[in-house]
């Protein structure tokens, strides 16, 4: 784990506390957040004191207390999340240096956090709906080994957009002079989505479709097998709030969708009301898979939507919905040399036999080993082309259960540091030894022609 809770006292060689221990006491280089962040955290004490609202005791006993004394404690329960909030932020300190980030926090129990910036895998700027009004930001990191992002909330932001370049300069390799220096990398636009088709592409979706007949399947069995009506309308308000999350809910959250090309990586900006930029790292995408919905298809759109896999990230959308030039020209930054189309003719269809072991999904299986990339294909209605780049394959495996056995079939399993798995399903089993055995040999040259991990890897390295 990269990070770990340690008590104020311990040795500092590039932050030195001036009191130690002592609750509000900066240390040298350390900085505090926004002073607007005691509002956000003076919400603890009032969602505990909801909660025992919830309690019937505690309503029993309130309402035995004339309203003085009612007005008198609502007072006290603000005063008290004020000074919560006020004194929580005078307590939270972050300083960075040549290695790593630290975060000291905790008003009753001290923490601090040390984030090694060659562990950082990504850095994401959120700007939620309010924070936008008040201008501010909150900066997430996603660090190699740990399941939660660390993250700095709020910081102003103009200086959450500068820590962040900070961050990835030193995280490529920079020296701490020149991190400074450099400020915030270029931006070249590579696509961007128009509200137009990101509608089309939402409303077309077969979640949404699957959403719609849920929810009106839902519907008729409450109004069938409930009696009270307050049953059935909070049954329906609940179906409602799915098909909400499938199309409106999603819509904010991906709209002006942009991908741009960076030093430090693809930058990702999208949300109508709360705003998000995310950078994610090429060198560290473990597979790229591109997905074709049903209802797309059949409308005649020749869409795909691209996914990632990340290790130690939860970076997973790279574009919500991209044609054929646009697709291949952000594949091209993440994967170099590797052309769609050649990918996609070049894929190999699973044995006639394979019927017998997958009546409905034989047809959508597919292989192909490209001089970049190891792809399989899946699904029937959904379909989805897997690429894993040669150099991110950790192992590579072949299984057979006893009806593949009794059918002469076997399928490859490849394995990738995001801890997924891409299968060529259903292939003979004389061809799945071959691939396997290739593939091998292919993992191993290729991780001597891979590009750098780091970002920006022309920096001059510390």
């Amino acid at each position: 784990m990269d990070e770990q809770s340690v008590p104020d006292t311990a040795p500092d060689t590039s932050v030195t506390p001036k009191a130690v221990g002592t609750p509000g006491a900066q240390g040298a280089g350390e900085r505090r957040l926004h002073p607007l962040t005691p509002l956000r955290r003076a919400w603890a004490p009032l969602a505990g004191v909801v909660f025992l609202l919830r309690q019937d005791w505690a309503r029993e006993w309130l309402s035995g207390l004339d309203r003085g004394w009612l007005v008198a404690g609502g007072i006290l329960v603000l005063l008290a999340s004020a000074a919560y909030g006020v004194q929580s932020w005078r307590c939270t300190y972050y300083a960075l240096t040549d290695s790593e980030l630290r975060i000291r926090t905790g008003l009753f129990f001290r923490r601090t956090a040390h984030i090694r910036l060659e562990r950082l895998q990504a850095v994401e700027i959120a700007e939620p709906l309010l924070a936008r009004v008040a201008g501010v930001a909150k900066l997430k990191m996603d660090v190699i080994g740990t399941e939660d992002k660390d993250e700095l909330a709020y910081v102003g932001k103009r200086e959450a957009r500068a820590l962040r370049a900070e961050l990835l300069a030193l995280a490529a390799g920079f020296t701490p002079e020149s991190a400074q220096e450099a400020g915030e990398a270029p931006v070249r636009e590579l696509a961007r989505v128009a509200p137009k088709r990101l509608a089309a592409a939402v409303l077309l979706d077969g979640s949404v479709a699957s959403t719609l007949v849920g929810v009106a399947l839902t519907g008729v069995a409450a109004v069938w097998a409930l009696d009270s009506i307050w049953a059935v309308v909070a049954a329906v308000a609940g179906g409602l709030g799915l098909i909400w999350a499938a199309t409106g809910g999603r819509y904010m959250g991906e709209y002006g969708w942009t991908v741009g090309e960076s030093p430090d990586g693809l930058r990702l900006d999208h949300g109508l009301l709360d705003r998000k930029h995310e950078t994610v790292p090429p060198g560290r995408v473990q597979t790229v898979r591109l997905v074709r919905p049903l209802a797309w298809r059949l409308a005649g759109r020749d869409w795909v939507r691209i996914e990632l896999d990340v290790a130690g990230s939860d970076n997973s959308l790279l574009i919500p919905v991209a044609g054929p030039g646009t697709a291949q020209r952000v594949v091209s930054c993440i994967l170099p040399g590797t052309d769609l189309e050649q990918v996609r003719n070049g894929l190999r269809p699973v044995p006639r036999r394979a019927r017998w072991r997958a009546p409905a999904r034989w047809r959508g299986f597919g292989y192909a080993a490209q001089d970049e990339v190891f792809a399989a294909a899946t699904g029937l209605l959904t379909r989805k082309l897997s690429l894993v780049p040669h150099a991110k394959v950790q192992s590579v495996r072949c299984q057979q259960g006893p009806w593949q056995r009794a059918l002469g079939l076997m399928s490859v399993a490849v394995d990738t540091g995001a801890n997924t798995t891409v299968r060529a399903r259903l292939r003979a089993a004389d061809e799945a030894l071959d691939i396997a055995v290739e593939q091998a040999e292919r993992s191993r040259t290729g991780r001597w022609k891979a590009r750098p991990d780091r970002w920006m890897s022309d920096a001059p390295v510390a």
